[in-house]
C-alpha cells in the first residue's frame, strides 16, 4: 500500500501552517484503509474476547472473516481429535440464502472430513483436512484449475445448484499453544464494487490470519469455559448418581425436581400477564436455578439409609417387626410350654380326677394365645404407616407394652421403650429425632455448596439449594427464613420438591398420591403461607401438571384436579 507524508489528501498538515522540519519529513502518515482494517481487527477482537456462548462465537467468527474479504461463502470445522476428523459447525452461502450450523437451528447433515484414510494415510485430497495436518494457508484462485486437491464436492454442488465456486482460501485456526484447533474456509472474494468474483488477495491472506489467531484463542477460551462447566454438572450429576445409590428413589426425586423447577421458570419467562408478566430470567439464572435444583439434597449423603427409606415404624437397618414376631413366637411357645407343665403336675396329683381341670387349663391357654395374636395383629398395624393414628390406637400399644413374659428366669415387657416410641408415631414413621436427622440435610446442602467456589454468576446456588424446605412463615428449615428473604428461585424450589414428593409413585413408605389430593394438599400451604400462591396459581393455570402427569405419574393417579377445590 502506498504511505504519503505531504499529500493534504492525505492527512498532512500544510507547510504554511506548520513548518516542515527534518522529523515531519521522515514521519509519514499511515493509508487510511490500514487505520480502517486496524480498526475493525481491534473491534472484532473485543467482540470475540467478550462473546461466551460458542453458537455465537463460531457464528462470529465466520461472519467477520466474510465480512474482511467480501467473501461470498465460508465454512467452519473443528477438529476432533478423538474421531481424527473435521466436523461441519458453520457454512454460510449468500448467494445460496444459506445459513447453517450456529445459533440458525439448522443441523448440517453433511459427512465429516476424515483426516486420515482407512490405510492410515494422512488425508491430503481434501484442502481441509491438508491445512487441518499441515497449518498451512491455501489460497486458490479457481477450484476448477486447481491441482493437487479433491474438489468433487465443490463441482457436485455447483452442479445441482447452478453456483459457481471458484476463489476459495484455506486456513487453521491455531491456540496459543499453536495447535491446530479447527479450519477456516472461505469462498468466491467479491470486487466490493462490482460484485464480481476475484482471487483473495495477499492483502487480506494476512488480515485473515491475524483474525484467525484471534478467534483461536477466544474460541479456546470459549471451549475450556464450556469443558469447565461440563465438568461441573458431571460432578453434579455423579453426586445425584451417589445419592441415587443410597436411595432407591432420591436420585429419581432430584431428576423430577428439576423437571418440575426448569418449567416453572420457563412458565414464568413466558408469562405475558399475572404476576410474572413483568419478570423474566436470563439465561445465567435459568442455568444457576437448575443448578441449585440439581444439588438441593446434596446434604442427604451424610444421612443414614435407613432414616431417608423408613418404610415403617419399626425399620432401622431392616423392619423390627420381625424381631417383635420372633418375641411373640417365644411367648406363645412359653405359653405352651407352661400348659403342659401344669397338666403334667394336675396328672401327677390326680390321674383319675384331672380332666374338667385339663379342659380349664388348654382354655386359658388357648385365650393367652389368641389374645397374643391379637395383640401382634394391632403391633403389626401401627407399624405400617396410615394418614393417622389416634389416641386410641396410641393407649392399645402403651397396654401391650405393660405385659409381660418371663425369658430365662427375668420378667420382660412385651414391647421396649423405643418400639413403643416408634410405634405412637401419629403421622408417617419417624420419630422426632429421626426427623431432625432428615431435616439436618438441608443445613449440610448449605455446608457442603458453600465449600465449592462457585463462579459469580452462579455464586447463589448454595442459597437457593439449601432453602428449599424454608416456609414463608419463617417455620422452615434450616434458618427459618421469612418471606421477604426467600427468592423468587427458592420459592421454587420448594414448590417443585412439595409437589414430587406428595405425587411420587417410588416412595417405599406411602402409596402414590392422587393429583386431586397434592393440589389440595399444596392449596392448604398456600394458606399457612408455606409455599408461594403465585407460584401455586402458576402451575394450576397453565399445562405443568398436565405435562408431569404425562410423564411421572401412573394413569390411576391422574385425575381432576380441579376437584380439589
Amino acid at each position: 500500500m502506498n504511505i504519503s507524508s505531504d499529500s493534504p489528501a492525505n492527512g498532512a498538515r500544510p507547510a504554511s501552517r506548520q513548518p516542515e522540519t527534518e522529523n515531519s519529513k521522515s514521519d509519514p502518515k499511515p493509508d487510511t484503509a490500514i487505520l480502517r482494517h486496524i480498526k475493525k481487527l481491534s473491534r472484532i477482537g473485543v467482540a470475540l474476547s467478550v462473546e461466551k456462548d460458542i453458537n455465537k462465537l463460531l457464528e462470529m467468527i465466520v461472519d467477520e472473516t466474510r465480512d474482511l474479504t467480501n467473501a461470498d461463502a465460508g465454512t467452519l470445522y473443528i477438529l476432533d481429535r478423538d474421531q481424527q476428523c473435521l466436523t461441519f459447525q458453520i457454512m454460510q452461502n449468500d448467494t445460496m440464502q444459506t445459513r447453517l450450523g450456529g445459533t440458525s437451528g439448522v443441523d448440517i447433515e453433511l459427512p465429516h472430513v476424515p483426516l486420515y484414510a482407512e490405510n492410515g494415510e494422512p488425508n491430503h485430497s481434501n484442502v481441509s483436512s491438508h491445512v487441518a495436518l499441515t497449518g498451512e494457508t491455501v489460497n486458490i484462485p479457481d477450484v476448477y484449475e486447481a491441482e493437487g486437491f479433491d474438489f468433487t464436492g465443490p463441482r457436485n454442488y455447483d452442479a445441482s445448484t447452478g453456483y459457481r465456486s471458484k476463489s476459495m482460501l484455506v486456513m487453521a485456526l491455531q491456540n496459543h499453544e499453536n495447535d491446530i484447533i479447527g479450519v477456516l474456509q472461505l469462498l468466491n472474494a467479491q470486487n466490493p464494487e462490482t460484485r464480481d468474483v476475484i482471487a483473495f488477495s495477499n492483502e487480506y491472506v494476512d488480515l485473515v490470519a491475524s483474525l484467525a489467531s484471534q478467534a483461536a484463542v477466544a474460541l479456546t477460551n470459549t471451549q475450556l469455559i464450556q469443558d469447565l462447566t461440563d465438568l461441573f454438572y458431571s460432578f453434579i450429576k455423579g453426586i445425584a448418581t451417589a445419592i441415587d445409590e443410597k436411595s432407591a428413589y432420591a436420585g429419581g426425586h432430584i431428576n423430577r425436581v428439576v423437571f418440575i423447577a426448569m418449567m416453572i421458570a420457563e412458565k414464568i419467562n413466558d408469562s405475558k400477564e399475572g404476576h410474572f408478566k413483568e419478570f423474566s430470567f436470563s439465561k445465567d439464572e435459568m442455568e444457576e436455578l437448575m443448578m441449585a435444583a440439581w444439588m438441593h439434597d446434596v446434604g442427604k449423603i451424610t444421612t443414614p439409609e435407613y432414616v431417608v427409606d423408613k418404610a415403617t415404624k419399626l425399620q432401622t437397618i431392616f423392619d423390627r417387626l420381625e424381631l417383635v414376631e420372633s418375641r411373640f413366637q417365644v411367648i406363645e411357645a412359653s405359653i405352651e410350654n407352661n400348659k403342659l407343665q401344669q397338666k403334667v403336675a394336675l396328672l401327677k396329683k390326680s390321674p383319675d380326677d384331672g380332666k374338667p381341670a385339663l379342659a380349664e387349663i388348654e382354655q386359658a391357654a388357648a385365650e393367652r394365645i389368641s389374645a397374643l395374636g391379637e395383640d401382634f395383629e394391632v403391633i403389626r398395624k401401627a407399624n405400617t404407616p396410615g394418614e393417622f393414628m389416634n389416641r386410641e390406637s396410641i393407649e392399645q400399644i402403651e397396654t401391650i407394652a405393660r405385659k409381660t413374659y418371663i425369658r430365662n428366669g427375668k420378667k420382660r415387657p412385651y414391647l421396649t421403650e423405643n418400639e413403643v416410641r416408634n410405634l405412637s408415631i401419629t403421622k408417617g414413621t419417624l420419630t422426632r429425632e429421626e426427623r431432625d436427622v432428615i431435616e439436618n440435610h438441608a443445613g449440610m446442602t448449605l455446608k457442603i455448596l458453600n465449600e465449592l467456589t462457585f463462579p459469580r454468576k452462579f455464586s447463589r446456588v448454595p442459597e437457593f439449594a439449601a432453602g428449599h424446605h424454608e416456609k414463608l412463615d419463617g417455620s422452615g428449615y434450616p434458618r427459618q427464613l421469612t418471606e421477604k428473604e426467600l427468592a423468587l428461585q427458592t420459592r421454587i424450589l420448594a414448590v417443585a420438591d412439595i409437589f414430587e414428593a406428595l405425587t411420587a409413585k417410588d416412595r417405599p413408605y406411602k402409596k402414590p398420591m392422587k393429583l386431586s389430593q397434592a393440589v389440595k394438599i399444596l392449596g392448604f400451604m398456600v394458606k399457612d403461607r408455606h409455599i408461594d400462591a403465585d407460584i401455586y396459581d402458576l402451575v394450576l393455570q397453565s399445562d405443568i401438571l398436565s405435562k408431569y402427569a404425562k410423564t411421572h405419574m401412573d394413569p390411576d393417579q391422574v385425575d381432576d384436579p380441579d376437584t380439589a377445590g
